[in-house]
């Protein structure tokens, strides 16, 4: 199983969690900054904000601090000016990452990377060395339970433009084209199919089997980057067989 699904499946678990941490606000609302200032404050002009104002709803985010983190991005409010950074490595057992970066201190973030990594026994790489192994696409997660049948929601899934869909355990997962993932996902809701997740991520075109002895180091780096502020998202072709998946969770 590749890597951003195991991740992906797990982070969903303990999402609620990291949500308590005050993490997710942090991260949501520089998004929310960077995803107006891109491309403007109205959610439904600019896809990428609407979907994140959609997020910040999810974790309970209040409406004025929604407010102020888009008009930070348009120029209406004062604030800190952040950039998209993106950063490449290794981790244990040779995994690539790409690390997704939101930030106002280059320096400082590359310096928190690259101690996190470095203590994992990884190390920070040059651009493009690894970043060609993975492709951008839409990713929508549907719970089984609760939801019509396989055949179902796979059906109506590639009606609406999906390009793959795949079973992982309790998980149905649907593969869009990036800028196919909202069309989707609505017509899946219209459709009274509900989400769990819906996001436009990296997935690696080959993956790396990862032991019992490295899988848990590797588990362990990502989410310490991902506690990072400045990190928005990891990515890794990592693959765990449920075999080490299970002696892990034991």
């Amino acid at each position: 199983m590749g890597g951003h699904s195991h991740w992906a499946n797990i982070k969903h678990k303990k999402g609620a969690a990291d949500a308590k941490r005050g993490k997710a606000w942090t991260k949501l609302s520089r998004e929310l900054s960077i995803a107006a200032k891109l491309g403007g404050g109205d959610p439904g002009s600019n896809p990428r904000l609407r979907k994140t104002i959609e997020d910040a709803r999810a974790v309970q985010m209040p409406n004025d601090t929604i407010k102020r983190a888009i008009m930070r991005g348009t120029g209406e409010l004062e604030g800190a000016a952040f950039e998209e950074l993106t950063y490449e490595g290794y981790g244990p057992g040779g995994v690539a990452m790409l690390i997704e970066c939101t930030s106002d201190s280059r320096n400082r973030t590359r310096t928190d990377l690259h101690t996190i990594i470095a203590k994992a026994g990884g190390a920070l790489a040059a651009p493009n060395s690894v970043a060609w192994i993975f492709k951008s696409k839409g990713l929508i997660t549907v719970k089984k339970e609760g939801a019509l049948t396989e055949d179902g929601v796979m059906g109506a899934a590639l009606d609406l433009g999906a390009e793959d869909f795949k079973v992982d355990g309790d998980i149905f997962e649907i593969y869009t084209a990036p800028n196919d993932l909202v069309k989707v996902k609505d017509g899946l809701v219209a459709q009274k199919i509900v989400p769990a997740t819906a996001e436009v991520t990296m997935i690696p075109d080959n993956v790396v089997a990862v032991d019992e002895k490295h899988a848990p180091q590797v588990l362990k780096l990502i989410e310490l980057l991902e506690a990072l502020d400045d990190v928005k998202n990891v990515y890794a072709n990592f693959d765990i067989s449920d075999a080490v998946m299970e002696k892990m969770a034991a």
